[in-house]
């Protein structure tokens, strides 16, 4: 999700294309005026303008109820979470698996590596 219209979506898309790599197989979506980024007190103060408001880079793993069951903020984004701590946190929203740690935070570019 972002608060970027589609053109700027396009461009990041674009960038992560750009050395071969695959497009992301899901649809982003739009949060222009930040609705969702405030509900779950996301919003950035320290790295946004009033032009550009910008949510802290997240993670949610929300239930079929709407719950979120999991999540990961972190203030850098080139800190994400692990692939296999996602997947945990999906397990366990469905019911399926253990209630997992806290988000082991790697940086996206070494991933790639």
């Amino acid at each position: 999700m972002s608060i970027e219209d589609r053109e700027r979506q396009r461009m990041m898309v674009d960038r992560i294309t750009e050395g071969g790599g695959p497009e992301p197989p899901f649809r982003m979506l739009q949060d222009p005026d930040h609705a969702v980024v405030d509900r779950y007190g996301l919003y950035n103060a320290e790295g946004s303008t009033e032009e550009r408001p910008l949510p802290h880079p997240t993670t949610l793993v929300i239930d079929r109820e709407g719950i979120v069951r999991w999540k990961a903020v972190e203030t850098d984004y080139r800190l994400r979470p692990t692939t296999a701590d996602i997947l945990a946190a999906i397990r366990y929203a469905r019911g399926e698996g253990p209630q997992p740690p806290p988000p082991t935070m790697t940086n996206v570019r070494d991933r790639n590596r």
